[in-house]
């Protein structure tokens, strides 16, 4: 993503918007199902992790829910974002996916991917973890919730310092704003808005998270 917020799309309003309304998704199950359970939340695991920075890179110049309707898609193409096989990937590998339909079919991605795959083998080869690399960088809680899409930025010095780190380690496509992206789906960094339900049901005593329509 290249605007705020970082895994959203670009037009969002600067302005706060109503109390009750979702920083984003409102109107689509899938787009709402995403924001209430999984955005900000805190993701790890191997698998995970390689999965959330593939399909930040994925996303690059397109909207989000455009990725989110092919996760699965992606999923299945990629082996479940399993490094081992999708490191063992080659030429032939990478012209069927450009013929797959179902995933977003742009070489320079899908051999980003590959690429990633490969350094997170290396990294576990040297005794590393994706986990703990990119939970390294966390930054302190805010300590307020922003008000408006004002507030948050798209790149941070931890962000700029994570891909930094991950380029070192042999990943590509991970620039400060990738970066910063991944951070929020991953729940390194919390940016719901105080007017979001997710964050009015935290204070008034609820759960974390709000009911997503099914």
């Amino acid at each position: 993503m290249t605007t705020t917020p970082a895994a959203v799309d670009d037009n969002q309003p600067t302005a706060p918007s109503p109390a009750g309304t979702r920083c984003f998704g409102d109107g689509d199950p899938l787009y709402e199902r995403y924001h209430d359970t999984e955005w900000g939340v805190p993701v790890h695991g191997e698998h995970e992790l390689l999965e959330r920075l593939a399909l930040e890179g994925f996303q690059s110049g397109l909207s989000w829910l455009t990725v989110l309707r092919k996760r699965e898609a992606f999923r299945s193409a990629f082996a479940g974002f399993d490094a081992q096989v999708v490191a063992a990937y080659g030429p032939d590998d990478v012209e069927r996916l450009l013929q797959d339909a179902s995933i977003i079919r742009n070489r320079q991605k899908i051999e980003a991917t590959l690429t990633n795959a490969r350094a997170l083998v290396a990294l576990h080869d040297a005794g590393g973890s994706l986990d703990e690399l990119v939970w390294s960088f966390a930054p302190a809680p805010r300590t307020e919730p922003p008000s408006s899409w004002t507030e948050v930025p798209a790149k941070t010095p931890e962000s700029l310092a994570l891909s930094k780190a991950l380029k070192k380690a042999g990943f590509v496509f991970v620039g400060p704003i990738t970066a910063y992206a991944t951070m929020q789906a991953c729940g390194l960094v919390d940016d719901h808005l105080a007017t979001c339900p997710v964050v009015l049901a935290r204070g008034s005593g609820g759960p974390e998270t709000v009911g997503a329509t099914a």
